[in-house]
């Protein structure tokens, strides 16, 4: 399986409202460091798995729209309760939904590293024939 990783960051503010996340229920600040590794069997026509410049361009697409807001204000997250996992799967969804089927893609992982030691992924099967 080949994979290819891009990186970017976002800077939120978010809360937790739920007892279980003790002073995270309050009203925070959070900078997360996003991975997003595209995966296939076999390279495409050109030699990649993804291009870099398109995967790149798609990840700053979505986190522009998260950056420096409150994602407690953020209509589309509304009664969500937005933990890095969570956002891990939204993030996956949104840029999947930009993805031609046909391109041959098998996988995407989004990982948010929100601490060096403390990160969360998601996985998600794309189906893709290689």
């Amino acid at each position: 399986m080949f994979t290819l990783t891009v990186r970017d960051h976002v800077m939120v503010a978010h809360s937790l409202p739920d007892p279980f996340f003790g002073p995270a229920q309050g009203l925070h600040g959070a900078t997360y460091v996003v991975e997003t590794t595209w995966e296939r069997p076999d390279l495409d026509e050109h030699g990649v798995v993804v291009d870099i410049g398109a995967a790149t361009a798609s990840l700053g697409e979505v986190l522009g729209r998260l950056a420096y807001r409150n994602l407690d204000e953020l209509p589309e997250l509304s009664g969500q309760v937005t933990t890095t996992e969570f956002l891990c799967r939204w993030i996956a969804d949104q840029l999947v939904a930009a993805v031609d089927p046909a391109a041959g893609l098998h996988a995407l992982t989004v990982t948010l590293r929100e601490h060096p030691d403390a990160w969360a992924s998601y996985r998600r099967e794309l189906g893709g024939a290689g």
